[in-house]
C-alpha cells in the first residue's frame, strides 16, 4: 500500500484564503512552520493561470520542507508543477483516466460521501478517500453530517487510508481518529485564527489521546 500520511502527523490542511484572510502561499508558509506535513491547494474561483503560479511556488516550498503537496481538481496543474498528487471529487474526471494521466507514482485521492462511493474508489485504485462531512461545517456545502458511526462502517470495508473531513476541530479530532480515520482534513479548525496555535492544539489533542495512526 502506498504510504500517503505520516503516522506521527495525520493532519491534512486544505488551503482557503477566505477563511484565513491570507494568500495560499502565506497559508502554506505558516502551516509548514507550524508543523503541517500534508497540504492541499484548493481554490474554485482563481483563474487557472494564477492558480498555476500559486501551485508552482507551493510546490517549491513543499519540496524544500519535505511536505506532501496535493492539488485539488486540476490534473494538468498537478503534472505541470510535479506535485505529489491530486484530489478529485465525484463530478471530476473518472479515476481510471486520472490514473492513466498521473501515472502509478502519484497520489490520487477521491472525495466520497457514501459506502458505495468509497468502495468504488478503492476498487478503482484510489490511494486514499476523503469521507465526510463528519460534523456541521460552513466551509463547504457537502450535504448532511455523516458522523463517526458511518465512518466506522466505512473503515470496516476499506483497506486504504481514509481522510475524515468536515467540521473537525481539536476538540473532536480524537473521536474521528478512534472511529478509524487515518488522517483528518482541516480548514477552519486551523485557518481561523492563529495557524501555529491551532496546529499546536490539534497535535496536543492527538498525542494526549494516544490515538493509533493506522498508516
Amino acid at each position: 500500500m502506498r504510504r500517503v500520511f505520516r503516522k506521527s502527523n495525520p493532519l491534512y490542511l486544505i488551503t482557503d484564503t477566505g477563511t484565513a484572510g491570507l494568500s495560499h502561499i502565506e497559508i502554506a508558509r505558516r502551516a509548514i512552520d507550524a508543523g503541517i506535513r500534508t497540504l492541499q491547494l484548493r481554490d474554485k474561483n482563481l483563474p487557472k493561470k494564477e492558480l498555476y503560479g500559486v501551485a508552482e511556488r507551493i510546490a517549491e516550498l513543499s519540496v524544500r520542507n519535505r511536505v506532501t503537496f496535493i492539488i485539488n481538481d486540476h490534473i494538468d496543474i498537478a503534472l505541470a508543477v510535479n506535485s505529489d498528487g491530486v484530489h478529485l471529487g465525484q463530478d471530476d474526471m473518472p479515476l481510471e483516466e486520472a490514473r492513466r494521466l498521473m501515472g502509478k507514482g502519484k497520489i490520487i485521492g477521491i472525495s466520497t460521501h457514501t459506502l458505495p462511493q468509497a468502495i468504488k474508489a478503492r476498487e478503482g485504485g484510489a490511494d486514499y478517500i476523503g469521507f465526510g462531512p463528519m460534523f456541521p461545517t460552513a466551509t463547504k456545502n457537502a450535504g448532511n453530517p455523516k458522523g463517526v458511526e458511518r465512518l466506522r462502517k466505512i473503515r470496516q470495508h476499506l483497506d486504504i487510508p481514509i481522510v475524515a473531513i468536515g467540521g473537525i476541530t481539536w476538540e473532536n479530532v480524537h473521536e474521528v481518529m478512534k472511529a478509524g480515520a487515518d488522517a483528518v482534513a482541516a480548514v477552519s479548525g486551523i485557518l481561523r485564527g492563529d495557524i501555529m496555535e491551532n496546529t499546536g492544539h490539534f497535535m496536543k489533542a492527538l498525542h494526549k489521546k494516544n490515538i493509533p495512526c493506522i498508516v
